[in-house]
């Protein structure tokens, strides 16, 4: 029996320190990456890639079903062609922080423009 840790939605957080003329080409390698993991993984939810008015911040928000589907993923990304190091390399990121998360609520709007609160696991 799985645990209910292993039942709960996942997400993997991804912020990129660059200086402002590397934005916008890293946004586009992320963007890229993101539509192959979704295309090749199963467990794939939805992505978010985020920048900062400053330019000098992207975030990166991936939301798996679970989390072996997130790390199967990231496995993958790390052995591909274009992988991770190079793809921080090539956009001279100054720095990247890596964050991993049990998704616990969930509280979206819907159509008909109520709010929904949903208990994860």
């Amino acid at each position: 029996m799985q645990s209910p840790r292993n039942n709960q939605s996942f997400t993997q957080l991804m912020e990129f320190d660059i200086e402002p003329q590397w934005q916008q080409a890293l946004v586009t390698a992320l963007s890229e990456q993101t539509e192959r993991l979704a295309r090749g993984h199963a467990g794939f939810l939805s992505a978010s890639i985020q920048v900062s008015e400053d330019g000098r911040r992207v975030l990166n928000y991936l939301h798996w079903q679970n989390r072996e589907a997130g790390e199967a993923a990231f496995q993958s990304f790390e052995r591909g062609e274009q992988d991770f190091w190079r793809l921080i390399q090539a956009h001279r990121a100054k720095a990247v922080t890596f964050g991993s998360f049990q998704v616990l609520r969930n509280i979206e709007r819907s159509a008909d423009n109520a709010l929904h609160c949903q208990l994860v696991g």
